[in-house]
Protein backbone atom coordinates (compact mmCIF):
# COMPACT_ATOMS: atom_id res chain seq x y z
CA UNK A 1 0.00 0.00 0.00
CA UNK A 2 2.78 2.45 0.93
CA UNK A 3 4.61 1.66 -2.31
CA UNK A 4 1.55 2.62 -4.42
CA UNK A 5 1.10 5.86 -2.46
CA UNK A 6 4.74 6.80 -3.00
CA UNK A 7 4.57 6.00 -6.72
CA UNK A 8 1.29 7.91 -7.13
CA UNK A 9 2.62 10.86 -5.12
CA UNK A 10 5.82 10.88 -7.14
CA UNK A 11 3.89 10.79 -10.40
CA UNK A 12 1.66 13.68 -9.32
CA UNK A 13 4.69 15.74 -8.23
CA UNK A 14 6.42 14.97 -11.51
CA UNK A 15 3.41 16.12 -13.53
CA UNK A 16 3.09 19.29 -11.44
CA UNK A 17 6.81 20.05 -11.85
CA UNK A 18 6.57 19.56 -15.62
CA UNK A 19 3.51 21.80 -15.81
CA UNK A 20 5.30 24.47 -13.77
CA UNK A 21 8.34 24.35 -16.04
CA UNK A 22 6.19 24.60 -19.16
CA UNK A 23 4.23 27.53 -17.73
CA UNK A 24 7.35 29.62 -17.14
CA UNK A 25 7.20 32.49 -19.56
CA UNK A 26 10.13 33.50 -21.69
CA UNK A 27 8.37 36.53 -23.20
CA UNK A 28 6.43 39.29 -21.41
CA UNK A 29 2.65 38.96 -21.39
CA UNK A 30 1.08 40.64 -24.41
CA UNK A 31 4.38 40.81 -26.29
CA UNK A 32 4.72 39.17 -29.68
CA UNK A 33 8.04 38.31 -31.28
CA UNK A 34 8.77 39.37 -34.86
CA UNK A 35 7.67 36.89 -37.50
CA UNK A 36 9.05 36.35 -40.09
CA UNK A 37 12.54 36.73 -38.65
CA UNK A 38 15.81 36.14 -40.50
CA UNK A 39 18.71 35.24 -38.21
CA UNK A 40 21.22 35.66 -41.06
CA UNK A 41 20.23 39.33 -41.41
CA UNK A 42 20.39 39.74 -37.63
CA UNK A 43 23.97 38.47 -37.28
CA UNK A 44 26.81 40.91 -36.75
CA UNK A 45 27.48 43.85 -34.46
CA UNK A 46 24.78 45.84 -32.68
CA UNK A 47 25.22 48.91 -30.48
CA UNK A 48 23.17 49.12 -27.33
CA UNK A 49 21.41 52.47 -27.42
CA UNK A 50 19.35 52.09 -24.25
CA UNK A 51 18.50 49.43 -21.68
CA UNK A 52 16.68 48.81 -18.47
CA UNK A 53 19.66 48.49 -16.16
CA UNK A 54 20.43 45.25 -14.34
CA UNK A 55 23.39 43.90 -12.42
CA UNK A 56 25.34 42.36 -15.32
CA UNK A 57 25.43 45.65 -17.21
CA UNK A 58 25.66 48.00 -14.24
CA UNK A 59 28.00 50.94 -14.91
CA UNK A 60 28.67 49.91 -18.51
CA UNK A 61 28.86 52.23 -21.50
CA UNK A 62 30.06 51.57 -25.05
CA UNK A 63 28.08 48.34 -24.91
CA UNK A 64 27.78 46.16 -27.97
CA UNK A 65 26.46 42.74 -28.85
CA UNK A 66 27.90 40.58 -31.60
CA UNK A 67 25.97 37.61 -32.97
CA UNK A 68 27.45 34.82 -35.09
CA UNK A 69 26.43 31.28 -35.97
CA UNK A 70 27.94 28.29 -34.19
CA UNK A 71 28.52 25.06 -36.10
CA UNK A 72 25.64 23.39 -34.19
CA UNK A 73 23.12 25.98 -35.42
CA UNK A 74 23.01 27.93 -32.17
CA UNK A 75 23.96 31.61 -32.08
CA UNK A 76 27.13 32.81 -30.36
CA UNK A 77 26.43 35.97 -28.36
CA UNK A 78 29.32 38.20 -27.35
CA UNK A 79 28.36 41.15 -25.15
CA UNK A 80 30.97 43.79 -24.43
CA UNK A 81 31.02 47.04 -22.51
CA UNK A 82 33.28 49.50 -20.74
CA UNK A 83 32.85 49.88 -16.98
CA UNK A 84 33.38 53.59 -16.43
CA UNK A 85 33.89 53.10 -12.67
CA UNK A 86 36.60 50.41 -12.81
CA UNK A 87 37.89 51.67 -16.16
CA UNK A 88 37.97 48.17 -17.58
CA UNK A 89 36.32 46.36 -20.46
CA UNK A 90 33.94 43.55 -19.59
CA UNK A 91 32.95 40.76 -21.95
CA UNK A 92 30.47 37.90 -21.67
CA UNK A 93 30.08 35.10 -24.19
CA UNK A 94 26.95 32.98 -24.39
CA UNK A 95 24.75 31.13 -26.80
CA UNK A 96 21.19 31.46 -28.00
CA UNK A 97 18.74 28.96 -29.45
CA UNK A 98 15.33 29.43 -31.00
CA UNK A 99 12.42 28.71 -28.67
CA UNK A 100 10.28 27.22 -31.41
CA UNK A 101 10.71 28.20 -35.06
CA UNK A 102 13.79 29.83 -36.65
CA UNK A 103 11.51 32.25 -38.52
CA UNK A 104 10.31 33.76 -35.23
CA UNK A 105 12.45 36.25 -33.30
CA UNK A 106 11.97 34.37 -30.07
CA UNK A 107 15.12 32.90 -28.61
CA UNK A 108 16.50 31.76 -25.31
CA UNK A 109 19.99 32.82 -24.33
CA UNK A 110 22.46 31.45 -21.80
CA UNK A 111 25.64 32.87 -20.34
CA UNK A 112 25.66 30.39 -17.45
CA UNK A 113 25.64 26.76 -18.58
CA UNK A 114 22.21 25.17 -18.67
CA UNK A 115 20.33 28.28 -17.46
CA UNK A 116 18.47 30.10 -20.24
CA UNK A 117 16.40 33.25 -20.31
CA UNK A 118 14.17 34.84 -22.91
CA UNK A 119 15.53 36.99 -25.73
CA UNK A 120 12.68 38.34 -27.82
CA UNK A 121 12.87 40.57 -30.89
CA UNK A 122 9.71 42.67 -30.55
CA UNK A 123 10.40 45.06 -33.42
CA UNK A 124 12.92 45.32 -36.23
CA UNK A 125 13.07 47.49 -39.32
CA UNK A 126 13.08 45.85 -42.79
CA UNK A 127 16.80 46.54 -43.22
CA UNK A 128 17.71 44.97 -39.86
CA UNK A 129 19.34 48.22 -38.69
CA UNK A 130 17.27 48.86 -35.53
CA UNK A 131 15.74 46.45 -33.03
CA UNK A 132 13.66 46.44 -29.86
CA UNK A 133 14.50 43.48 -27.63
CA UNK A 134 12.74 42.21 -24.51
CA UNK A 135 13.83 39.63 -22.01
CA UNK A 136 11.54 37.21 -20.27
CA UNK A 137 9.62 39.90 -18.36
CA UNK A 138 9.22 43.67 -17.98
CA UNK A 139 12.60 44.02 -16.24
CA UNK A 140 14.64 43.51 -19.41
CA UNK A 141 14.51 45.80 -22.43
CA UNK A 142 17.07 46.93 -25.00
CA UNK A 143 17.05 49.32 -27.94
CA UNK A 144 19.72 48.30 -30.46
CA UNK A 145 21.15 49.87 -33.59
CA UNK A 146 23.82 49.03 -36.17
CA UNK A 147 25.14 52.55 -35.50
CA UNK A 148 25.79 54.43 -32.25
CA UNK A 149 22.52 56.33 -32.52
CA UNK A 150 18.87 55.76 -33.27
CA UNK A 151 16.73 57.95 -35.58
CA UNK A 152 14.12 59.93 -33.60
CA UNK A 153 11.13 58.32 -35.37
CA UNK A 154 12.40 54.78 -34.64
CA UNK A 155 13.13 55.74 -31.04
CA UNK A 156 9.59 57.11 -30.61
CA UNK A 157 7.99 54.04 -32.21
CA UNK A 158 9.96 51.60 -30.07
CA UNK A 159 9.38 53.54 -26.85
CA UNK A 160 5.66 53.71 -27.63
CA UNK A 161 5.44 49.95 -28.23
CA UNK A 162 7.42 49.22 -25.06
CA UNK A 163 5.23 51.58 -23.02
CA UNK A 164 2.03 49.94 -24.27
CA UNK A 165 3.40 46.57 -23.14
CA UNK A 166 4.03 47.94 -19.64
CA UNK A 167 7.77 48.61 -19.70
CA UNK A 168 8.94 51.54 -17.54
CA UNK A 169 10.68 53.38 -20.36
CA UNK A 170 11.38 56.36 -18.10
CA UNK A 171 13.92 54.13 -16.32
CA UNK A 172 15.94 53.41 -19.45
CA UNK A 173 19.68 53.99 -19.25
CA UNK A 174 20.84 55.78 -22.40
CA UNK A 175 24.22 54.37 -23.32
CA UNK A 176 27.18 56.58 -24.24
CA UNK A 177 29.39 55.48 -27.11
CA UNK A 178 32.54 57.53 -26.71
CA UNK A 179 35.32 54.92 -26.90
Amino acid sequence: MKKNTIVTGGTVLGILALALLKSRRSIPRGAVAVKPFDIKKYLGKWYEIARLDFRFEKDLNNTTAHYSLNSDGSVKVTNRGYNYRTRAWKESVGKARFVSSPDEGRLKVSFFGPFYSGYNVLAIDPGYKYALIAGKNLKYLWLLSRETSLPPNIKEDYLSLAGKLGFHTEKLVWVEHDQ
